[in-house]
């Protein structure tokens, strides 16, 4: 067994997860543990930091326990991560100077608005791709500066580290001597010029953050660093770095362009690689940075849906519908249809293509008929209604339709959501075998460049169809659906 695997680890918004790859692309262990969200007041979502390290150093050691090998077995590991989260730490004690401020925190939404008044979308958008909007990394940076009492002049002294989640790992396994991103994440940051490929001095000076702070900016064929000793007993090479939706398009095998995926996770991410190219919305999509292999860059249009799967786990623990996520399928299959009911999950706010920051949630058209069984549906059926919208707007974009619509994450295992999707976009869709496509995608990544995998070729041949829902929907309920659909989002503003 020596040398054999390849290590993912995959932090995301609500757990660390460790998953160990064999040559032929299939999960050989997978270990996960939960970990605490916090929700300091309305609007606000926080982790601390330590949590998502000893999280994350868990699972890497459980797995590796579980599948009864060592890490000298380790070829190299990746890293993917939930994007945009923001930590601030001192570079000197290694300690956080706030909690991390997560991707759906939305308490910087005031300041976003006031440089939408100020006329700065456009120019912003130019240079990043990104809408303004408390999503992304720069406005939670310059929160942390100037409300954590000293933290701005240790910033301007020097002392002080910014990072997403990748850099604040990689940081902490190198035993604190390796300060990088990707640019996958750079390009998630508001402050990362995607066509220049560099951090940019104009958005550095609007925000007020030193550039001493920032990390280097690593390729995804780059070895990033090597893990110190200390962590795993063992020297693992860092092969690969990438967000976690541009590692579920490399892992989808989207490496063409016209060719889209979406991953159904806590919120909902849709993706079309758009090649060589940086499209400029006209239709409030994100432009994006896919990866950078072999000195080329691939770019990607994107929509951000807010609540995709969160809107069943609110169901579960927030109304108490049922105990199980995986019970909702039942419990919607009970209802022939969604009895007039719409749910509009904007708990914070609606992304692409509304950037609506202020909407809000709303269930709609529950009359006396209407039982647990509708709420149900009409929430599962919002999580494709949004996907949709997403999925429209890029179709504008790029003018023409998409016809396939690889799916991936949690959320893609329930069928009545995938054939409702299918129905509601006159789309096929595509499930693969293995849906961990995120962790995937980083682990072929890391493969790559260490030569475990020869090429593209090699890995493209383990990318298999599991499942295939064709549209069934006929176009006048379709468009009932939709109608009824965009009015009740119209409600929500």
């Amino acid at each position: 067994m020596e040398k054999s695997f390849i290590l993912s680890l995959d932090q995301g918004t609500t757990s660390s997860r460790a998953i160990i790859y064999n040559h032929k692309g299939e999960v050989c262990a997978l270990a996960q543990k939960e970990y605490k969200q916090i929700f300091p007041q309305q609007n606000w979502v926080e982790h601390d930091p330590m949590d998502i390290l000893s999280s994350q150093f868990a699972v890497a050691t459980e797995a590796i326990t579980k599948y009864g090998i060592t890490p000298e077995n380790i070829v190299a590991a990746g890293i993917t991560n939930q994007r945009e989260t923001t930590i601030v730490w001192d570079k000197n004690t290694g300690k956080p100077v706030y909690n991390a401020i997560v991707w759906q925190d939305h308490r910087t939404s005031d300041y976003c608005n006031q440089l939408i008044e100020e006329g700065l979308s456009q120019m912003i958008k130019d240079k990043t791709g990104l809408e303004i909007d408390s999503y992304f990394s720069a406005t939670k940076i310059k929160w942390i500066l100037d409300k954590v009492v000293g933290a701005r002049r240790k910033a301007e002294n020097g002392d002080l580290l910014f990072g997403t989640v990748d850099s604040w790992l990689i940081w902490n396994l190198s035993g604190g001597k390796v300060h990088v991103t990707d640019i996958t994440n750079a390009s998630r940051t508001m402050l990362y010029n995607i066509s220049t490929l560099s951090w940019d001095s104009d958005l550095l000076k609007l925000f007020d953050i030193p550039a001493g702070m920032l990390p280097v900016v690593k390729m995804n064929d780059e070895i990033l660093a090597e893990t110190s000793g200390n962590v795993l007993n063992t020297k693992i090479p860092i092969a690969a770095v990438a967000g976690d939706q541009q590692a579920a398009m490399f892992g989808q095998m989207c490496i063409e362009k016209g060719m889209a995926k979406n991953t159904y996770g806590t919120g909902c991410f849709v993706m079309v690689n758009t090649g060589q190219e940086f499209v400029k919305s006209g239709h409030r999509m994100l432009s994006t940075v896919a990866w950078n292999l072999n000195g080329e860059t691939t770019y990607a249009l994107e929509g951000s849906v807010f609540v995709g799967g969160a809107v069943i786990q609110w169901l579960r623990d927030g109304l108490e519908l049922f105990k199980k996520t995986t019970d909702v399928e039942g419990l919607a299959l009970s209802a022939s249809d969604n009895g007039g009911v719409y749910f509009v999950p904007a708990f914070t706010g609606l992304g692409a293509p509304y950037w609506k920051q202020d909407a809000k949630a709303i269930i709609y058209g529950i009359n006396r008929g209407t039982e647990r069984s509708h709420i149900a549906r009409a929430a599962l059926e919002s999580i494709a209604f949004q996907s949709n919208d997403v999925i429209s707007a890029m179709e504008k974009d790029i003018g023409g339709k998409i016809k396939q619509l690889r799916v991936d994450g949690g959320a893609s295992a329930n069928n009545l959501l995938m054939q409702f999707q299918s129905d509601i976009l006159d789309t096929t869709v595509q499930r693969p075998e293995i849906l961990e496509t995120t962790s995937l995608g980083v682990a072929y990544m890391a493969g790559l460049n260490t030569g475990f995998w020869s090429d593209l070729d090699e890995i493209k041949q383990y990318w298999k169809l599991s499942r295939e829902f064709m549209p069934s929907m006929n176009e006048t309920k379709r468009e009932n659906l939709l109608n009824s659909w965009g009015e009740v989002v119209l409600k929500s503003f």
